[in-house]
């Protein structure tokens, strides 16, 4: 459950990054010692003082990594990951969107994972392969979930969905960032 100021999509991805942001500058436990910095930032992005990197940087950063699967480390039987998953579609403009077919929803990741996530979302992916730990979120490596939620923020926008607060739970997780792969 993130902040309970967080009611829509759009909302929570920039809670989601901000966090990012915040572990960056301040290590995994961010979210404890730097939680004032979070909401700062959270509310920069909301007031629209503050916007994130074209996803260029993290493609730069991804390509200046080593080559290995995002999710496992593993070296052996790398191919391309499409992070949202290529088959996604929302309208008929999935099949042509380069946010979606084209380099930036790009990773490595061996044939195991790539298989398990198969069309999963990245939040569904992760708290099944961390099913005893609540917190599976703190799993993603950075990099990942930067390119995810810049690629899932123009999912949503498409889909009419970024400022939807209501997914029938009556309550918002990250697990509804994936709501536009069902």
């Amino acid at each position: 459950m993130p902040d309970r100021e967080v009611k829509t999509i759009r909302q929570l991805i920039y809670f989601q990054y901000a966090k990012i942001i915040a572990k960056s500058a301040f290590g995994p436990d961010a979210k404890h010692t730097s939680y004032g910095f979070i909401k700062k930032t959270f509310h920069d992005f909301l007031n629209d003082e503050k916007h994130w990197s074209d996803i260029l940087r993290e493609d730069k950063q991804f390509i200046q990594s080593e080559k290995k699967c995002i999710y496992c480390s593993s070296e052996k039987d790398l191919s391309w990951d499409h992070i949202v998953p290529k088959a996604l579609s929302i309208n008929e403009r999935c099949e042509t969107c380069d946010r979606i077919q084209g380099v930036h929803n790009l990773i490595w990741a061996c044939k195991k994972c790539n298989s398990e996530k198969g069309t999963k979302g990245l939040y569904h992916y992760y708290r099944e392969k961390n099913p005893d730990d609540p917190k599976y979120y703190d799993h993603i490596p950075m990099l990942l979930e930067k390119k995810y939620l810049k690629t899932i923020y123009y999912c949503h926008t498409c889909n009419g969905t970024i400022d939807r607060a209501d997914f029938g739970d009556h309550q918002i997780s990250v697990l509804d960032l994936d709501i536009v792969l069902r």
